[in-house]
């Protein structure tokens, strides 16, 4: 089993689109190729429990509640404040958007508080009636959360102290956040991820985030082998770059997306250029299997309901 890179101390862990200036293709629901549905084996949203598990990764951008926490929310400050119906309107987009793409697993980055998941799972309690939230606990944090049809039984909080390159030590800029499901008889491990942005850069911090999260998903993986396990999230590193490097070195990890063209793994769009930063990555050592050609980028630029980000999703084999 791998080695988890971090420090000897640790902080106490609980348990519990194509870019090549032509119009993007419209979005559709998700295909199902399962046949008939059998009423007797159907989970929430009406899906056969022999169907692919349909995961989507997806940063909202800054869905803050309408309470000011940090005491520094006017124009031009980090924290935002909307109005109620602000609050609403952000809420419908982005559950809108969720359920155009119909995941059965959804991992989400930039969601405030408790109070903007409970908006979101209340508007998808027919498709995503179960959800996490990832809080590290500061105020006007934006945090990563994992929404699902399935049943979770168990939900781990990482933010270890981890070791950058120079030798200094750091943790994970927002949880990595494990969550435990059972879904259509099967069992599947989410990790939510998302890592440092490159506002006021520390590359060294990104890796460290990269290489934890490495060998806590393979950890996980090796301890699980009857499990899917996958991570997803906003990573804001590129293909080829050390910590993509150091997420799929070994061959533990496999990056769905790299089977896509370079301009339609684009989920991110900045002066006008495209950059694939969100990514789902299956673990080669649990159970289930990715399924070649289901990765898909939804949206375009500027970006996929409201957010400046396009959702990134992929279908997997059923753990048997």
């Amino acid at each position: 089993m791998s080695t988890v890179r971090v420090a000897a101390l640790l902080l106490p862990l609980c348990a519990i689109a194509c870019l090549d200036n032509a119009t993007p293709p419209p979005v559709t629901p998700w295909s199902d190729d399962a046949g008939p549905v059998d009423a007797g084996s159907v989970e929430v949203g009406g899906v056969d429990a022999g169907s692919p598990i349909r995961v989507t990764t997806f940063n909202v951008h800054r869905f803050f509640d309408t309470v000011c926490q940090s005491g520094a929310c006017a124009p031009g400050d980090y924290e935002g404040v909307p109005t109620e119906a602000q609050f609403d309107a952000q809420a419908d987009a982005i559950a809108g958007a969720l359920r155009t793409l119909r995941p059965d697993v959804a991992m989400i980055q930039e969601v405030e508080t408790q109070a903007c998941l409970d908006a979101l799972t209340s508007r998808l309690a027919d498709l995503l009636p179960n959800g996490v939230l990832g809080e590290i606990g500061t105020p006007a944090s934006v945090d990563v959360a994992v929404l699902t049809s399935g049943t979770i039984t168990q939900v781990i909080h990482h933010r270890p102290v981890l070791v950058r390159p120079d030798g200094s030590l750091t943790v994970f800029s927002r949880e990595l956040l494990e969550v435990h499901l059972t879904l259509r008889g099967a069992k599947v491990i989410a990790f939510a991820a998302h890592f440092r942005s490159k506002v006021n850069d520390d590359p060294g911090r990104r890796l460290a985030e990269a290489q934890a999260a490495h060998d806590l998903v393979d950890a996980a993986a090796q301890a699980n082998p009857d499990a899917l396990v996958v991570l997803g999230g906003d990573l804001n590193d590129v293909p080829g770059s050390p910590p993509l490097q150091a997420l799929e070195a070994d061959g533990a990890l496999l990056r769905v997306a790299r089977e896509l063209p370079t301009p339609a793994q684009a989920t991110n769009f900045y002066d006008g250029e495209g950059e694939a930063i969100d990514h789902i990555f299956f673990a080669t050592e649990g159970a289930g299997a990715y399924l070649p050609g289901t990765a898909q980028v939804l949206g375009g630029s500027p970006g996929y309901a409201g957010s400046d980000h396009d959702p990134l999703r992929a279908a997997f084999d059923r753990p048997r």
